[in-house]
């Protein structure tokens, strides 16, 4: 746990106060430090230690935005600007963001806060900030040149409005918004409520984190803004695997996933070992009798879920997107099929012309995990991450829950690998088997034919030619 005075006096690596020459040092003054954060891992959760009680959220490989109050009212600072942020250890991009990062900094407030929010434009071009599902005057919105003028270069605007109710939500711009989102511009914005709510459940550990997919070739640092469908990174708060920090809990905690989906196609969000409820979306809590038992809950572009469950099974369990090509980094997708195809003689001539060429594909993309071969600078292999039982062969949207029953509460820490009871992992089975059952045993048909096939007749057909006669 952090204070929030803990949290800006640790801050080498996360504080600085925002110059530029648009901005005046005396303006500058009145303003909210704005608090940088540097590091890709996870931050404990930032407890409130003014205003109203709330308990928070922990952003997947990110953090929460600290505050000032200011004669009862929240007072964030926001600053939009050019980031680098490590999507895996080594692996790199040039990105466009809020306080050093994207995605940027999550916002908590309660529900009833006056918030205000600065916000310093640091980019190369002019910007605004909509507050994805809230209820707010008009003016307030962010949609540039609709509710307001865009925020030019280096001028800080000032958004104010009150938290009507409690969810989850997000920030995003809406000024050249193909642009800045598939630069990397959002963050997550979620308000408690303010007393108990009959819809809305105390929960031990309540996670948050934005989808978000990147088009950025190997060797490149930017992504290509220009793609609309074929991206090569998908990633969880612009993490790919293994990069992505797991979701360490405690044994029998009522967790919460909070999801949100800002990239260009939906996601079927899929959690091993539990089952779980939509519990809310961004436009509130949802009615108990509207909800089911899911292990699977598809994310739309857009969109915002909250999923909830006990965690009461023990183990190391899989979390990820369930299209199988989002759980993969930087691949490329015009190879052809290569499996079955036999390279031997083709492999002895490249060899003589290049002696480090490696066959691919022919037994299958598991090859990816096992080769040793050099990467371009800048990227990750497809398929990696090592696991107890060794290559885990995922990537992109993929990381794991850790339900342990000695993890003490509030601690986020990494607890290692599961050990998993005598007797109960997968085995090589070395006794005798018994002959499989085919396809063809199965029976006949269900409905069979009640009349012998006869010979077959070939059917001549004329086609009509110009628009007459037919």
């Amino acid at each position: 746990m952090v204070s929030r005075r803990d949290f800006f006096l640790g801050a080498s690596a996360i504080g600085a106060a925002v110059a530029t020459s648009a901005v005046s040092r005396v303006a500058m003054a009145a303003l909210p430090e704005p608090v940088l954060q540097a590091s890709a891992d996870t931050q404990p959760p930032l407890q409130p230690s003014s205003g109203r009680p709330y308990n928070p959220v922990v952003t997947l490989n990110g953090w929460t935005l600290p505050w000032r109050m200011n004669n009862g009212v929240k007072e964030f600072h926001l600053v939009a600007e050019p980031v680098v942020r490590e999507l895996a250890p080594g692996y790199k991009a040039h990105l466009w963001g809020y306080n050093g990062q994207s995605p940027g900094p999550t916002i908590e407030v309660v529900e009833g806060d006056r918030v205000r929010i600065f916000v310093t434009n640091k980019l190369p071009e002019h910007t605004s900030i909509h507050w994805h599902g809230q209820r707010l005057p008009n003016g307030m919105d962010g949609v540039a040149g609709l509710n307001q003028p865009a925020i030019p270069v280096g001028k800080t605007f000032v958004y104010e409005f009150v938290a009507r109710r409690p969810g989850t939500f997000m920030y995003h711009p809406h000024a050249d918004e193909m642009v800045q989102m598939a630069m990397g511009m959002m963050g997550f914005w979620v308000t408690h409520p303010k007393e108990h709510h009959p819809l809305i459940n105390e929960v031990d550990r309540d996670f948050c984190f934005l989808l978000s997919a990147y088009d950025i070739e190997p060797g490149a640092y930017t992504p290509k803004i220009m793609q609309m469908l074929d991206f090569n990174l998908w990633t969880f708060n612009s993490r790919v695997f293994p990069g992505i920090d797991p979701l360490v809990v405690r044994h029998n905690d009522r967790v919460r996933l909070r999801v949100g989906n800002l990239t260009m196609t939906n996601h079927p969000i899929h959690v091993h070992g539990h089952e779980f409820e939509v519990t809310g979306t961004d436009g509130g809590p949802t009615p108990v009798g509207s909800r089911w038992p899911e292990v699977t809950a598809d994310v739309a572009v857009g969109q915002m879920r909250q999923l909830e469950f006990i965690a009461d099974e023990e183990g190391d369990w899989a979390l990820h997107c369930h299209k199988s090509h989002h759980t993969m980094n930087a691949m490329g997708h015009d190879v052809p099929t290569l499996v079955g195809v036999d390279h031997r003689d083709m492999t002895r001539r490249i060899t003589k012309l290049i002696p480090d060429y490696m066959v691919m594909g022919e037994r299958g993309m598991a090859d990816m995990a096992e080769m040793q071969m050099p990467l371009p600078d800048n990227t990750v292999p497809m398929m990696t991450g090592d696991g107890p039982f060794g290559s885990v062969e995922m990537g992109g949207m993929f990381t794991v829950l850790k339900v342990r029953k000695g993890q003490p509460a509030g601690d986020f820490r990494d607890p290692g690998w599961f050990k998993h009871p005598p007797g109960t992992v997968a085995r090589e089975w070395t006794g005798a088997l018994g002959e499989p059952a085919r396809s063809n045993q199965a029976g006949g048909q269900s409905m069979p034919r009640q009349e012998a096939v006869g010979e077959t007749v070939e059917v001549q057909v004329r086609k009509p030619s110009g628009h007459a006669g037919h």
